[in-house]
């Protein structure tokens, strides 16, 4: 059975144009949002714009957010629909850009493209390192693969220990302080709640050993952007990759921008010309699904706030 979907607001007109397509290919029927059963929501960087968007909407059932990370929409969920987002779309992308980012802060690629001169050699091996992740998602899922040729003793670090395929362990945040002091790598890959905003501190920090590195291709907000400054100023861990910064753009004149042991990319683990080519089939999928009556992918939970 067709069912009236929207896409809106148009603001992005390429990213507009491929999820009215996914409705499309689906079977949905492109109507008004005041019509609408279901709404696809286009442009990330405006939720701004949904109050007047779902004014009169009453026959508004369903909403699917474009990305993983909800918290621009936080503020307007709401038990009235069912929402979903793109949770795991992005993971695989996410995932190969941790790879990247591990393997230059272990081979000091970081150092080597700031040089201006033949220098001596750093580096050491990410093979046989101790991996502890935050966050037990889709990000985790696609890298435990990435890693397990490197040989990589893994935990992953996540609300319950449900155990996750292809980690070695699984254990809750409690355990952390017994985990920190024996983990060479720590990557941040956890959705943004009030539990675990600012979850890199000064006391997580003092936990590492002083070689360990540091990945976030989570939230800046996850890191008290303050504490790793200093963290790295004194050595306490021997190097950072953020693809994720708080304050988020990184201001030109920030500390973080000369520190040698810090290696900062600009949200790019997924780009827009990556991501699109995964949420378009993705969109299509869900909105299959509504039309049937089935399942929705990627279902947000209101109460846990993703």
């Amino acid at each position: 059975m067709s069912r009236l979907i929207a896409v809106a607001p148009d603001t992005r007109p390429e990213m507009h144009a491929a999820m009215c397509g996914a409705v499309d290919a689906a079977g949905g029927r492109l109507v008004d949002p005041q019509e609408a059963e279901g709404l696809v929501w286009a442009d990330p960087s405006r939720p701004d714009l949904f109050p007047s968007v779902v004014e009169g909407a009453d026959r508004l059932e369903w909403i699917q957010l474009p990305y993983a990370g909800i918290e621009p929409f936080a503020h307007h969920l709401d038990q009235r629909w069912t929402w979903t987002c793109g949770k795991g779309v992005y993971a695989p992308a996410v995932a190969e850009t941790v790879m990247a980012l591990a393997l230059a802060l272990s081979k000091n690629l970081h150092g080597y493209a700031r040089a201006d001169r033949w220098s001596k050699p750093v580096g050491r091996y990410l093979a046989d390192a101790r991996v502890t992740i935050l966050g037990g998602g889709g990000i985790a899922e696609c890298l435990l693969p990435l890693l397990a040729p490197f040989g990589c003793p893994t935990v992953v670090v996540r609300r319950h220990d449900r155990p996750v395929a292809g980690a070695d362990r699984t254990a809750t945040p409690d355990l952390l302080p017994e985990l920190l002091p024996e983990t060479d790598l720590l990557v941040v890959a956890l959705a943004l709640t009030a539990e675990t905003r600012g979850i890199v501190d000064a006391n997580t920090l003092d936990l590492l050993p002083d070689h360990a590195l540091l990945v976030n291709v989570a939230r800046g907000r996850h890191v008290v952007t303050d504490d790793l400054v200093a963290a790295l100023a004194a050595g306490t861990i021997a190097g950072a990759a953020l693809d994720v910064t708080d304050p988020e753009p990184l201001p030109d004149d920030h500390p973080l921008w000369s520190e040698p042991r810090c290696l900062v990319t600009p949200h790019v683990a997924n780009t827009p010309e990556m991501g699109l080519d995964l949420l378009t089939p993705f969109v299509e999928d869900n909105v299959r699904r509504f039309l049937e009556g089935r399942p929705l992918l990627a279902p947000v939970d209101i109460g846990l706030g993703y």
